[in-house]
């Protein structure tokens, strides 16, 4: 009760001072800007580290006049209450997955599609790129300035039955997805039963056998201890999807172009300051995991799985536009990218 407590007074001074500033009163930066962030992920998470690193940057820029107070592990509630605080102007700046940012720009569904990226250099490339500014841009007309990308890690599939070497292994089983069209569409085109399930109830429902298992990354498998109970993990790698840094566009607005240049900078800075926690995280995970006894599938023909996604594809590009910024990804990809 005392942090639910401690929670809500946050978002009301959070609320108090973003409205003060929005009516031009200073008192609550002390006679500095002061820029509010939020992140559900815990304290000392990648990303959370990584809004850290842009605060410092952005204060060196600035010489002092831009401050950021960061407010992480979901503090000021989940991804979706802080995106719409966010797109109204209550909140400053928001690290969130990109599959909330779905329903405001379709454009955003393009780098979940998958098996569109062949290697994480691919997709970074891709995102750091035209294609993933172009995917940013589009935030814009709804109220949010994409700032940059941050890495998500490559999601495979694991499961309590059964090891997967090819998408028919997977008939039959129950995966727990997010609660995405885009999900449910690609575990269904491969023979399994989606079934959309909050993160924190996984554990319990493989070991009740309410699921078989579920999809994601190396550090989350491992930190939610999911592979105690799903002791078998493939590295099919179906989707290259990262977190996104977006600014409230009311807030963007406000800035003058020196001050706008300097977070643009900033948090293009603090990309590879993420990634090299994100890389030593992944490492560490997967080394952890594999020397508990969990069988890893790597032999697995992607391609085999990759082929089913026709009508996942067709369904979620559903412009001209999203097949342009497609293309160039792919593009990209076959020059070597």
């Amino acid at each position: 009760m005392l942090n639910q407590k401690s929670s809500l007074t946050r978002r009301g001074a959070l609320a108090a001072c973003a409205g003060a500033g929005a009516l031009g009163i200073t008192g609550c930066g002390q006679g500095r800007e002061i820029l509010y962030a939020a992140d559900a992920q815990i304290d000392g998470y990648p990303t959370v580290e990584a809004v850290r690193f842009m605060a410092a940057r952005l204060e060196e820029l600035t010489g002092g006049r831009l401050k950021m107070n960061i407010y992480p592990g979901a503090q000021l509630g989940a991804e979706k209450d802080t995106l719409e605080i966010t797109i109204f102007g209550g909140l400053d700046l928001n690290r969130v997955n990109i599959a909330p940012l779905n329903s405001i720009a379709r454009e955003t569904f393009i780098p979940a599609l998958p098996f569109l990226f062949k290697s994480i250099p691919h997709a970074r490339a891709a995102m750091d790129g035209a294609p993933g500014q172009a995917i940013l841009d589009a935030l814009e007309p709804h109220g949010l300035i994409g700032l940059c990308y941050y890495d998500s890690g490559a999601r495979s599939f694991y499961n309590a039955r059964r090891p997967i070497h090819e998408p028919d292994d997977m008939k039959g089983l129950k995966i727990r997805v997010q609660n995405s069209d885009l999900y449910v569409s690609l575990v269904e085109a491969l023979g399994a039963n989606a079934t959309p399930m909050p993160y924190g109830e996984i554990y319990t429902g493989i070991t009740q056998g309410v699921i078989d298992g579920a999809e994601n990354n190396w550090p989350s498998y491992f930190t939610s201890r999911h592979f105690e109970v799903a002791r078998y993990y493939t590295l099919n790698q179906h989707v290259l999807a990262p977190e996104v840094l977006v600014m409230s566009a009311h807030r963007w607005n406000r800035l003058n172009d020196d001050d706008k240049q300097a977070v643009r900078q900033a948090a293009r800075e603090s990309v590879p300051f993420m990634r090299s926690l994100w890389d030593a995280l992944v490492d560490e995970a997967r080394e952890t995991v594999v020397a508990s006894g969990v069988e890893v599938v790597e032999d697995v023909d992607k391609s085999l799985f990759a082929a089913r996604m026709a009508p996942v594809w067709d369904r979620f590009i559903s412009t001209p536009k999203m097949q342009s910024i497609v293309d160039d990804i792919l593009s990209m990809e076959e020059a070597g990218a």
